[in-house]
């Protein structure tokens, strides 16, 4: 029996595993383990357009493949910023990456910041660690189209100053008069003048009005945990606070189960959830 053909419209349809190769244009190291590429279609392709908060799953040939943040502007999808911190083989390959490099793209995958739902309120976003790359394609929108948002805080905190990622344009957000932009560090010397504590410290201080606010957050998930306790006791509620759960990410497209949290996926219904919708699973320890 001869074999029978799909249909030509699934014929054309490319595979969800097959990754788009494209070039690194630019390395740029960030601290002595973090570094973000800019990566350009190796051939003729169409844009990549993405909203802030999405994922690509990064592929080193040769090594295998990891799910990373989309950090660069929604609005030159000609181009993709990826932030990649050294912490295993895969993303190892994909850091050590110089240009010219090779490496494969799938996606844009996953849920994204619900920036409409933000517009006419205040906006909180907190970073913590790597957790500003997720947030960054969310402040470029929002600071390109300013007069839709009231008041705009960021809190970014990290390690160490050396731990501080995108130094040079955190300093350009801090002198600017629209936006407030707050850095802290758990541990420093005598050379930094900034804030020394945990980012749940500097909570209280924000200027926003807490009725009428929206957070975002991007972090380890003890720092999401208390940082929404922190807003909580500010006024707000668990509805107003949406977080990014970066956890356990292999197929990116709601197969292989390994991202499963409760009911939900991470890659297919996140990673950018309503944190009143998953603190229940979040609690339950080694879920």
């Amino acid at each position: 029996m001869a074999a029978r053909s799909l249909p030509p419209a699934a014929e054309e349809m490319p595979s969800p595993w097959a990754p788009v190769p494209f070039r690194v244009a630019q390395r740029t190291a960030e601290t002595s383990d973090t570094v973000t590429l800019v990566l350009t279609p190796a051939r003729d392709a169409p844009e990549f357009p993405f909203a802030p908060g999405q994922f690509n799953m990064l592929y080193a040939f040769g090594v295998g493949e990891a799910a990373i943040s989309i950090s660069g502007d929604p609005a030159a999808p000609g181009s993709l910023v990826h932030t990649v911190r050294t912490a295993g083989k895969v993303s190892g390959a994909l850091a050590a990456a110089g240009p010219g490099t090779i490496v494969g793209v799938r996606g844009p995958y996953g849920s994204a910041w619900p920036l409409a739902a933000a517009e006419g309120k205040d906006v909180v976003l907190v970073a913590g660690g790597l957790g500003l790359p997720p947030l960054r394609p969310a402040l470029y929108t929002m600071l390109a189209d300013r007069g839709k948002f009231g008041r705009i805080e960021v809190i970014y905190g990290a390690r160490t100053p050396k731990d501080l990622v995108f130094y040079r344009q955190v300093q350009e957000w801090r002198a600017r008069t629209d936006l407030r932009f707050q850095t802290t560090v758990d541990a420093a010397d005598r050379s930094w003048y900034g804030d020394v504590g945990l980012v749940t410290a500097r909570v209280p201080d924000l200027r926003v009005d807490p009725a009428n606010t929206v957070a975002f957050l991007c972090g380890p998930e003890v720092m999401l945990k208390f940082t929404v306790q922190a807003l909580v006791a500010k006024g707000m509620t668990e509805d107003q606070v949406y977080v990014s759960l970066e956890r356990n990410m292999k197929c990116a497209i709601g197969l292989c189960g390994h991202c499963q949290l409760g009911p939900e996926f991470v890659c297919r219904d996140g990673p950018v959830f309503r944190y009143s919708d998953v603190r229940r699973y979040l609690t339950v320890r080694e879920l």
